[in-house]
């Protein structure tokens, strides 16, 4: 059988079993004896030995470190169908300042959900270089790339606060939750479609060579770190400075007893993406008279962290302070 899907595929059992023989000398460390194994079948045309080789060349492994090689060689795989190639091709292409020709590969491996690319493809919406500007989308991205642990998304996260509104960065939430569906969808379907080719089953023989081979497992290409900042043709918008008094008939009254208030209306002013902008939002604000003295209220919601004041009595009296906290550039809703 497995002779049989090699054959159909292009490559001969020798091949196969050449790369798998690499990929176990690279798990031991022996980079040099993996690269020979490699070599040859990479000559040939195999995708997955040209993948391998890639990565050789881009860690410095067992071969010079070479970055055009690696390029070579991951558009070779890529053009083959071999996603992770693909993925790695396009990341190339960004960092070496082709940025045009990357973005396909770029919004592609975004879809596949590699952070990386989600990263970079959430700022380029947010700047609408080389894509169309769209922030709702830009967050969503950048919250993927956050869940993953990817540093750079967070910084980028904290910034984006800044500008983009509190209505705009929930409804992020919901197109995030599509995104990463339709991703691990995507992932199923190639693996999928890859075992289909190899001919093997829901369990893969140990002696066959994996979809995805080698150093993956220890490889990242270094992320370009693009700012979250204007490109020239395109103004931030400004921000109204926030003012430490309102209008007397908009601030409801306190308690006067000085105990907490306990009602059930809320005024929300702020969904972060990192928790520790709620945090700093609420000791700008927490003197403020439309607020003092109301509760902080600090909720998880999906990817966000979302800060309230709690506890107006009526509709009336959280409506009057959200207003009167619109008027200074602020924003927020009323909720219950």
């Amino acid at each position: 059988m497995a002779g049989i899907a090699a054959a159909a595929i292009g490559f001969s059992t020798s091949a196969l079993a050449d790369v798998k023989a690499g990929v176990d000398a690279w798990t031991q460390g022996d980079f040099a004896n993996a690269v020979r194994e490699w070599a040859d079948p990479a000559a040939a045309g195999d995708p997955d030995a040209q993948f391998n080789m890639a990565q050789a060349y881009r860690l410095g492994r067992g071969v010079y470190a070479d970055l055009a090689q690696a390029e070579a060689l991951y558009a070779k795989a890529a053009a083959q169908g071999h996603v992770k190639a693909a993925d790695n091709y396009g990341l190339l292409l960004f960092q070496r300042g082709a940025r045009q020709e990357a973005m396909p590969f770029v919004s592609a491996a975004a879809l596949r959900g590699d952070p990386r690319a989600q990263y970079l493809l959430g700022i380029a919406h947010f700047n609408g270089d080389l894509v169309e500007k769209d922030w709702g989308r830009a967050y969503a991205l950048l919250t993927l790339a956050n869940s993953t642990g990817l540093p750079q998304a967070r910084g980028a996260l904290v910034q984006m606060d800044e500008y983009i509104s509190l209505e705009d960065r929930q409804e992020a939430q919901t197109l995030a939750a599509t995104l990463k569906a339709d991703a691990d969808a995507a992932r199923a379907r190639e693996l999928a479609a890859i075992d289909l080719a190899l001919g093997v089953g829901a369990t893969r023989d140990s002696s066959e060579p994996s979809a995805f081979l080698a150093a993956g497992a220890d490889y990242t290409v270094p992320t370009p770190r693009p700012e979250v900042v204007a490109s020239r043709n395109y103004e931030m918008p400004t921000r109204q400075a926030v003012v430490a008094t309102s209008s007397p008939a908009a601030t409801p009254a306190l308690p006067v007893s000085g105990a907490k208030p306990s009602g059930p209306w809320k005024v929300q002013l702020g969904a972060f993406g990192v928790p520790g902008n709620a945090e700093r939002l609420w000791g700008r604000l927490s003197g403020r008279s439309e607020i003092a003295g109301y509760e902080r209220l600090l909720v998880k919601s999906a990817n966000l962290t979302v800060l309230s004041a709690g506890g107006y009595s009526t509709r009336g009296e959280a409506d009057a302070a959200c207003t009167s906290l619109k008027r200074s550039g602020l924003d927020c809703l009323v909720t219950r």
